[in-house]
């Protein structure tokens, strides 16, 4: 298919649950009556981790698979940022585990601590046996001085990780006064959701706009460009006047000084690399790594992600651990709940085969990531694509894909539908991981 037919019809006859799960590769087993059971521990009931538990249980009812998640509930980070701005309530994003559970999965809620050759050990004192295991451990933080996970839960979140922090913002930004400021850091490059800062840059500008016109929001940003570009850039024009002396955002630059450098959170200062910036209120998204887990069991190298055979996002590390989700290097594709729901298919269909005895198939893989930039008047951007893994198996190569046309003037009526698919996107790929 080229990128010159490709639509949203194509896109979605490929990336919908079970038609995506057939793309990567998915096939149903049907084991003989005296094989072993095979046993697979899932770390981590994200969208990674939940999507392969029930992926690898509907591929093979035979196999034995426990999840391992330390909280009862999910939240998504994906469409925090309408908690943020008041557009949803925080109960939207939560996800609970009955819904794998009902289709025989084991789910433990606990912390895991360790992961030995052939078990997962927890804060418990569990110690979960498995043939295989599956890591999706999510993304950890590099903290600039001044900011941690104790300030981030108190006073200058990052809300990176939805939950308790997301309403902290929230309630931040409604208690702040018009004519108040606000600052947004964005991370270096790789990171989790590359669109996301600029989406909360675009919503929290618009909630300004409608409650405290006479605010801001500045971009602290160390980077001179980032994903979705010139489809943002012209959004603000647009609906925020960016370019203008009356602009709601200013965007700083990487070249401009905007890498942050420190913050101090009882004088509410933010230290970029050529000035000073003062604000009423602070959210810092920090530069990333795997998550802690993964650093305990010996998956990251160097870079501070996971090196995977991107076949079956096997390690290269550790025989027989698989990781997946923002935490594996999958070169070529982004770090998305989308690409995370995605390998989590992939790298079921490939432990289905290999408990089998087969030779894993050919993989294929999707993406898609929706951003608001408005939601008065509604406007909404998109991209999406299909990828294959190159014939030497050392990256993930897209094949085709579509990207949201710019001019949303001439496009206004197309512009008010994305945001609406961006609903339905997110009620599908919820309910197609956690069958709620």
């Amino acid at each position: 298919m080229s990128t010159k037919h490709f639509n949203r019809r194509n896109f979605l006859k490929v990336s919908g649950g079970t038609l995506g799960a057939a793309a990567a590769g998915f096939s149903l087993y049907t084991p003989s009556a005296s094989a072993a059971k095979a046993r697979v521990v899932v770390v981590g009931g994200g969208m990674g981790g939940a999507t392969a538990a029930r992926y690898i249980k509907k591929g093979d009812p035979s196999i034995d698979v426990t999840l391992v998640e330390a909280n009862p509930t999910y939240h998504s980070c994906f469409m925090s940022n309408f908690v943020v701005v008041g557009e949803r309530k925080l109960d939207y994003l939560a996800h609970g585990y009955d819904g794998l559970k009902a289709e025989g999965i084991n789910v433990v809620y606990d912390r895991v601590i360790g992961i030995d050759d052939n078990a997962v050990k927890t804060a418990g004192g569990k110690s979960l046996p498995f043939d295989r295991c599956v890591v999706s451990p999510g993304v950890g933080f590099k903290f600039i001085e001044g900011h941690s996970e104790e300030v981030a839960n108190t006073t200058i979140t990052h809300a990176w990780k939805a939950g308790k922090q997301t309403q902290i913002f929230h309630d931040q930004l409604a208690a702040m006064k018009d004519g108040g400021t606000v600052i947004i850091g964005a991370p270096r490059n790789p990171f989790r959701c590359p669109p996301g800062p600029y989406e909360r840059t675009s919503l929290v500008a618009g909630y300004l706009k409608k409650h405290k016109p006479k605010s801001k929001v500045i971009v602290l940003d160390p980077k001179d460009k980032f994903s979705k570009f010139g489809l943002f850039t012209e959004g603000w024009r647009n609906h925020y006047g960016y370019g203008t002396d009356d602009s709601l955002i200013t965007w700083v630059k990487g070249a401009e000084g905007g890498a942050l450098e420190a913050v101090d959170a009882d004088t509410m200062t933010v230290s970029a690399e050529i000035e000073e910036f003062t604000a009423d209120v602070i959210n810092i998204i920090p530069d990333q790594k795997a998550g802690a887990i993964a650093f305990t069991a010996g998956l990251v190298d160097d870079s501070g992600w996971c090196p995977v055979n991107l076949h079956t996002f096997e390690s290269t590390l550790r025989k027989n651990i698989h990781v997946i989700g923002d935490a594996s290097q999958a070169k070529g594709m982004p770090k998305s709940g989308y690409a995370a729901s995605s390998e989590a298919k992939v790298c079921a269909a490939g432990i289905i085969a290999l408990l089998n005895g087969h030779t894993p198939g050919s993989p294929a893989y999707v993406n898609t990531c929706y951003s608001v930039i408005s939601f008065e008047p509604k406007d909404g951007i998109s991209v999406a694509a299909i990828y294959k893994l190159r014939a030497d198996g050392s990256k993930i190569q897209k094949m085709s894909g579509g990207l949201t046309p710019s001019g949303d003037k001439r496009n206004a009526a197309n512009r008010a539908r994305e945001v609406d698919y961006a609903l339905s996107w997110y009620e599908n790929i919820t309910s197609n991981t956690f069958n709620d």
